[in-house]
């Protein structure tokens, strides 16, 4: 998932957007900010890189496993066509 890290930057950096006249709100609206970020993250359904790598090698070898296999199948229907009928 993303870091806190990630998000606490992005909320402060949301509160520096404030206009300064509401300096004395900034860091309520921080936290605000960081809550809904949270919130609206948390209802996401996000894999962390990781994750997202590991299951993009699984496809890559899955495709090469099935092209392999087309190639084999085409080889096959090749032969029998090959093949005299009776």
């Amino acid at each position: 998932m993303i870091q806190a890290s990630h998000i606490d930057d992005l909320a402060q950096r949301l509160a520096a957007l404030v206009p300064s006249g509401l300096k004395d709100a900034r860091e309520d609206l921080g936290a605000n900010f960081r809550a809904a970020l949270q919130s609206g993250l948390s209802k996401l359904d996000l894999v962390t890189r990781e994750e997202f790598d590991v299951q993009r090698c699984v496809l890559l070898r899955t495709r090469e496993k099935i092209e392999e296999l087309e190639r084999q199948v085409a080889r096959l229907e090749a032969a029998l066509s090959a093949q005299p009928r009776h």
